[in-house]
């Protein structure tokens, strides 16, 4: 019993350094610093800097089908240490860009090498080591991964471009990934245990598979479009909040330390957030009490704009963090309480597939607005709306018991293939 604790604790940790050194912090929480210097260089719009979010989108969409498939055949840990490895290269590789074209090559390599490290293969492999408390645990290496790498990543890439440029900050960012990173996955990250252990089989009446709906099981339910939905358009919506909360900040006037501040409180409360999340879920399991939360955000959205003291800001960073944290602390859960084990791989590669486009497609969509009206107020004005909309599919979700039963009640399950 010993071993095994010992053994699931340095998977949670490693899961957590791995998701802490994804593409979320090395890339998506830095960009609003260097996106005004890699425009004055290249002597381009904000928006042709941006566009690299919508490349991310299309190769993470393109890759995440397949390393899910990858990761339930082989298992995930293989998967993630050869793609730690080649996101390192693609970080440097960044830094290296001659021209707007490398650029954009560069950030391929990234978008396919760094969706490795991104939610699929970690949430998967604490789904499979955790049962009573897989939301707790699925909190922590997504609330404590994502939101301490977020908090730390602006301000260390701050720390190196006030002496260096933003090539410079690639290059250290790169190192710091393969340094903290790979140890820790190396020696610590394991699949999960097979066969699952015995108290689950005995809760789940002697199933003798894992299991789970298939893939095209899920796509017939209600739930798997609603959970999609609700969370492709609303973390869209955050994520290209929180990639511009720099540039909006500044553009009102405020210095860079005082914006990355708020930035970094914004990334900071995600962390509680999704703990807070999956605590509740694990208790409750009842997705649609957690549609509060997805409104938060609405209230530090107007605070973002208009506040001029800094207590204000930072709360509106902190509400917009709360909220941020709920959309990726419900979505891992969601999918495995909904549709279970067996295929998950399969399930959340597809999901987070097309939430990654949503995600790309909407900080690009921001800037577009920016170069057309020459401010955020129109685009963040929308996001309200988009958000309003997320929260009433959220609070429509049905219990995770409507679906699960199709395949831990073997009759229902028979009915439902007749």
């Amino acid at each position: 019993m010993d071993k095994l604790f010992s053994r699931s604790g340095g998977v949670v940790f490693a899961s957590t350094i791995g998701t802490a050194i994804g593409i979320t912090s090395t890339i998506v929480a830095i960009l609003g610093l260097v996106l005004v210097p890699i425009a004055d260089e290249f002597n381009l719009p904000r928006s042709s800097i941006s566009l690299v979010f919508f490349i991310l989108a299309i190769c993470s969409a393109l890759i995440y089908p397949v390393i899910g498939h990858l990761a339930d055949k082989y298992g995930p840990r293989i998967v993630i240490i050869v793609g730690h490895l080649l996101f390192v290269a693609s970080l440097f590789a960044v830094s290296l860009a001659r021209n707007i074209g490398e650029f954009y090559t560069a950030f391929v390599f990234i978008g396919l090498s760094g969706s490795v490290l991104g939610p699929i293969l970690f949430t998967k492999i604490i789904a499979g080591w955790f049962d009573r408390y897989r939301g707790f645990f699925l909190g922590i290496i997504s609330g404590v991964g994502y939101g301490i790498g977020s908090t730390l990543m602006p301000i260390f890439a701050v720390f190196v471009l006030s002496g260096h440029t933003w090539r410079t900050t690639y290059q250290a960012i790169a190192i710091l990934v393969l340094v903290i990173g790979f140890p820790a996955i190396f020696l610590l990250l394991r699949n999960p245990p097979d066969p699952l252990p015995e108290k689950t089989y005995m809760r789940l009446k002697g199933v003798a598979e894992i299991p789970g709906l298939t893939l095209g099981g899920a796509l017939k339910t209600r739930a798997f479009w609603m959970v999609m939905l609700a969370i492709a358009i609303s973390s869209g919506c955050m994520l290209a909040v929180f990639t511009h909360t720099v540039p909006i900040l500044m553009d009102r006037g405020l210095p860079v330390i005082e914006a990355t501040s708020v930035l970094s409180i914004f990334a900071l409360f995600t962390v509680f957030g999704q703990i807070g999340t999956g605590f509740l879920l694990d208790h409750f399991r009842r997705p649609n009490l957690i549609a509060p939360f997805f409104f938060i955000p609405v209230i530090g959205l107007p605070l973002l704009m208009s506040a001029s003291s800094t207590p204000l800001l930072l709360l509106s960073g902190a509400l917009m963090g709360l909220g941020m944290g709920t959309e990726f602390g419900l979505l891992p859960f969601c999918l495995s309480r909904y549709f279970g084990l067996k295929a998950y791989g399969k399930i959340s590669g597809l999901v987070y597939g097309i939430i990654a486009l949503t995600n790309g497609f909407f900080p690009v969509l921001m800037d577009v607005g920016f170069d057309l009206r020459g401010s955020y107020v129109s685009a963040i004005n929308i996001v309200v709306g988009v958000m309003v909309i997320g929260t009433l599919l959220i609070a429509l979700l049905p219990d995770f018991k409507t679906v699960s039963r199709l395949y831990l009640d073997p009759a229902k399950q028979s009915q439902s293939a007749g």
